[in-house]
């Protein structure tokens, strides 16, 4: 079972890249954030006192899962979010998130004392090789300066809190700590739309459809196998798998979208995939 969830996992945290833009386009990021991580919350929470798992636990393991989730939920995809909503172009905003499986690789030595092998430096060099070439880069296209900053630090932000999950000292079960992450992120996301935006959300089809996606396919299900695989493998052999996502991506949007899949798509996310091999196999 642990074998095939990855590529669970590459499929579900992939096709959220579709149902974002739908999402900004009828609300404000930080709004839109802040509701489905309330409904996330609640639901966590049901499911914890359905399995009988105790919900109250030590002030360390909350700080830690809440502090894990204020990075994750809150800088990460409320900054990836916002430079989408800002005019960042989604593929270049992809391309530099997809730079974690680097930093990752280059921190987790000092930090959580893993030995990053020169295969994996390979695997990691060829896996970013082929995600380029899936994203492509626009030369033309004017990139905002509040949006590119904005995808740096959800690139610090989604690199420090997979670091900062494999170093918890906790072992709760994932429902429970995964509440206290959503309760971060919906706290975090509220502070900001209190004090820094005029929140919005227009509740449409499409929004509804492409919030409750969000919700039971990449917030309950998704994140849940991430945090199992941070849990259960090293962290840079775990983040190595996000190169093949923008791939995924492109075939997600080719075969639902009608978009346009061209060879260079198809060469990217072969090497991407050796790359991926290469990195994470024993």
């Amino acid at each position: 079972m642990l074998k095939i969830l990855p590529f669970i996992f590459i499929v579900l945290w992939s096709s959220a890249f579709i149902t974002t833009k739908p999402i900004i386009d009828n609300s404000d990021p930080f709004a839109a954030l802040a509701f489905r991580f309330a409904l996330v919350t609640i639901g966590f929470f049901l499911f914890s006192i359905y399995s009988n798992q105790k919900i109250i636990v030590s002030k360390r393991n909350f700080l830690e899962s809440f502090l894990s989730g204020v990075l994750f939920h809150g800088f990460y995809l409320g900054g990836v979010f916002y430079s989408i909503s800002k005019g960042m172009p989604t593929g270049i905003a992809a391309l530099i998130v997809t730079l974690q499986p680097v930093l990752t690789n280059a921190l987790s030595g000092p930090i959580l004392n893993e030995k990053v092998s020169v295969k994996q430096w390979v695997g990691v060099l060829l896996g970013f090789v082929g995600a380029t070439l899936v994203l492509g880069l626009d030369v033309g296209t004017k990139i905002p300066l509040a949006g590119v900053v904005a995808t740096i630090i959800a690139l610090l932000s989604i690199t420090f809190s997979t670091i900062w999950q494999k170093k918890l000292s906790n072992n709760l079960p994932l429902s429970v700590s995964n509440f206290y992450q959503a309760v971060g992120g919906c706290l975090f996301h509220v502070f900001i739309i209190i004090f820094f935006v005029e929140p919005y959300i227009n509740f449409t089809k499409t929004f509804i459809i492409a919030m409750s996606h969000q919700i039971f396919l990449v917030s309950f299900g998704a994140f849940t196998i991430l945090m199992f695989l941070i849990k259960k493998n090293s962290a840079s052999k775990t983040v190595s798998i996000f190169f093949l996502i923008p791939a995924t991506s492109a075939f997600i949007a080719w075969f639902f979208l009608n978009e346009t899949l061209t060879n260079l798509d198809l060469v990217g996310f072969l090497i991407a995939t050796i790359g991926v091999y290469i990195a994470t196999r024993n």
